[in-house]
């Protein structure tokens, strides 16, 4: 099955929560908060704006992102756990070091 979102509405995977504190303390499965970051699987065509005109998503499949905590609406697509949410709830896309060394 293949799933693509629809207008400015975005899939995406969260990112697994680290294991341990900086510290080395681990911490247990009841104590952990759901990721704030994630990675985006599948983006729509994006939104129409007032003139019509179709205005492109500034996210594309595979960009990792930072999303509000209680952003989205959980589904379960082929037994995976995804999040779709608006572009609009995304606080931004991170960059790798090696990404901003090239775009320099």
């Amino acid at each position: 099955m293949h799933f693509k979102p629809l207008h400015d509405r975005v899939l995406v995977r969260r990112l697994e929560a680290e294991e341990k504190t900086a510290g080395g303390i681990i911490i247990p499965d009841t104590a952990k908060e759901k990721p704030m970051e994630g990675e985006v699987v599948a983006v729509g065509p994006g939104a129409r704006d007032d003139a019509g005109k179709l205005v492109e998503l500034a996210v594309k499949a595979g960009d990792r992102i930072l999303f509000g905590k209680w952003s989205g609406t959980e589904v379960r697509i082929e037994g995976e756990d995804l999040l779709i949410m608006k572009e609009s709830d995304i606080l931004g896309i991170i960059e790798t070091t090696a990404e901003l060394k090239k775009a320099a």
